[in-house]
């Protein structure tokens, strides 16, 4: 009796033991033995559907979700210059299971712009994976008096009377872009913000304001049925789906590169672990014919990246960012 008495004290201390030793191994050590994950995730996408960051979202999460064994479920959260989506994801528990798609305006340019309180990217976030750049298209109306782009810029360098650029509103990368060009150039021309890539890309093709720098995608139907011009692309470099559209750089304007961006964040303190198994899987999908098709046909130059590589893209996508800010002195709402 007394030994059968000990030997059930011995497996209880033992089962204890060992109760404690797992509960002493790190978040991620728990995660790396194959309990992540084990239900649904959620992608956060700061705008309406239909956009640049939302095609990115869906496209991707619809392959992840295969690949992950779990389903994704994107979520449209638009409003307040995309911070509602990212103070959500911010604050959100860091174990995987909700992501942000950030993108170029609430990651790399609101800390700078906004007067109120944001998200910091760099403290409140962690890099997963980056998807892909596209670019702004530098665009006038198709009966315009410009062939290229240098025969803009000489107008506005002569603050020819009239001269004014759409933006899809203030602080948004086709806002600095034209403020940047505007500033190289010593030009007066009229910034018209409106709520909206549409709404300024209607009123361009109304008559109603010179260029707008436009999302690539929103602007190829009106470029091929000849309603809008395509004077120059804004990336540092050529983008394969146009690879005959000069850059601004290219046109007169050395050192000019904005684009719109996007790539999958989760909120700061998520195990080192689960974002690199998201970041393995992200790539993968990335590299499937199909999803690299369907993202070029956006205008999308895929840049696979580690979380670290992301990250100090990040850094200096947000330095820039303070630079034009400061130089051209745009105010934020």
């Amino acid at each position: 009796m007394n030994n059968l008495y000990h030997r059930i004290r011995r497996r209880a201390t033992l089962s204890l033991a060992l109760a404690a030793a797992c509960c002493a191994l790190p978040l991620g050590s728990a995660h790396a033995q194959g309990k992540f994950p084990n239900h649904p995730i959620q992608v956060i996408v700061c705008y309406a559907p239909g956009g640049t960051g939302d095609v990115f979202a869906r496209v991707v999460s619809e392959k992840l979700g295969t690949a992950l064994g779990q389903s994704i479920v994107v979520e449209n959260r638009p409003g307040a210059g995309g911070m509602i989506g990212t103070q959500m994801v911010a604050k959100a528990a860091p174990d995987g299971y909700t992501l942000l798609l950030g993108q170029t305006g609430e990651i790399a340019i609101n800390k700078a712009l906004m007067k109120t309180k944001v998200v910091d990217p760099e403290k409140d976030l962690a890099t997963v994976a980056l998807v892909g750049k596209v670019p702004l298209a530098l665009v006038v109306r198709g009966d315009a008096p410009y062939a290229n782009a240098r025969a803009l810029t000489d107008a506005m360098q002569a603050n020819a009377p009239g001269l004014s650029f759409a933006s899809a509103g203030i602080g948004t990368p086709g806002h600095l872009a034209g403020e940047q060009l505007k500033l190289a150039t010593h030009s007066s021309i009229v910034h018209v913000p409106y709520k909206g890539a549409s709404v300024a890309l209607a009123d361009l093709l109304g008559g109603h304001v010179t260029y707008f720098f436009s999302g690539m995608p929103a602007a190829v139907p009106h470029i091929k049925s000849g309603r809008l011009r395509l004077l120059a692309v804004s990336t540092a470099n050529r983008t394969p789906s146009s690879p005959d559209t000069p850059t601004v750089a290219e046109s007169g304007q050395p050192g000019f590169d904005f684009a719109l961006w996007g790539g999958f964040f989760a909120p700061a303190g998520t195990p080192r672990d689960i974002v690199q198994l998201l970041n393995r899987e992200i790539n993968k999908v990335l590299a499937i014919p199909e999803v690299r098709d369907r993202l070029a046909a956006e205008g999308t130059d895929i840049v696979a990246s580690n979380p670290e590589q992301f990250a100090a893209f990040v850094q200096t996508e947000m330095r820039k960012y303070e630079k034009i800010i400061r130089d051209t002195g745009v105010k934020g709402e």
